[in-house]
């Protein structure tokens, strides 16, 4: 059995007096790809964006490695280093190149020196094909460029899970395709992925989990082959109906 990585223990979030996350439970196991899906305002990127810690959660439990999060048994800027994550909006800053954009974190966060972090950063972009646009700046790049180098950079910092939330749903449609040929090659590789999508087809021959949220809860969680095929909750079937 894959060890638990991330575990997620009664999580909940509101905010104000609107419960957005109600009492989560799940894992994401070393190795494999989690997609979470479901309509739009069901909980899915505030879910992803509470294990990154960068909305806290009102209570429950994160726990990375079986230590938890949110009582200090991990220092955030560690857990930072080691959980990435890839933006919808892709989150690059605009007055650096291409290749800057992926140097600057390991420069900042895991103290390398420029040497050491450019020949990383070289390596992971010519991984997503963008080392021919090292010099170019995020306004020279299409979308879809874009997010490969968000995936660069976030795979430079050498983390141990890498976190998507909804990568593709700000591009256009023919950009989707170039986007999602790299995060299948980094399934391939065993890279844990936990992917907020609404790519049902990724998430089908790709995931080795599937979890469906609606309003908050998690409504079922298994294989695609089960989530797709012969789901056992109305719920779930008719959120398949709408959108397969």
């Amino acid at each position: 059995m894959p060890e638990a990585v991330i575990q997620i223990r009664s999580l909940s979030k509101r905010f104000g007096e609107n419960p957005v996350l109600r009492d989560i439970h799940f894992s994401a196991l070393k190795g494999e790809v989690t997609c979470i899906i479901g309509a739009s305002g069901s909980g899915k990127s505030t879910l992803l964006r509470c294990i990154n810690m960068l909305e806290i959660p009102t209570s429950g439990e994160i726990l990375f490695h079986g230590r938890d999060i949110r009582d200090g048994g991990v220092p955030l800027a560690e857990y930072h280093a080691r959980v990435g994550m890839v933006f919808q909006q892709f989150n690059l800053f605009q007055n650096m190149t291409v290749l800057g954009n992926c140097v600057i974190g390991q420069m900042r966060v895991l103290r390398r020196g420029r040497g050491e972090s450019e020949k990383n950063a070289l390596r992971y972009l010519a991984k997503v094909g963008m080392d021919p646009y090292i010099d170019a700046k995020p306004s020279q790049i299409s979308g879809g460029q874009k997010q490969r180098v968000a995936i660069a950079r976030a795979l430079a910092m050498d983390p141990e899970v890498l976190l998507f939330d909804e990568p593709t749903s700000a591009l256009d449609p023919e950009m989707v395709g170039e986007v999602l040929a790299v995060m299948r090659g980094l399934a391939d590789g065993g890279l844990t992925m936990l992917v907020v999508t609404h790519e049902m087809a990724f998430a089908r021959d790709v995931a080795h989990r599937v979890v469906f949220m609606d309003d908050g809860v998690i409504v079922e969680d298994g294989t695609p082959e089960v989530i797709f095929s012969r789901p056992a909750k109305e719920r779930t079937r008719e959120f398949l109906a709408r959108v397969l």
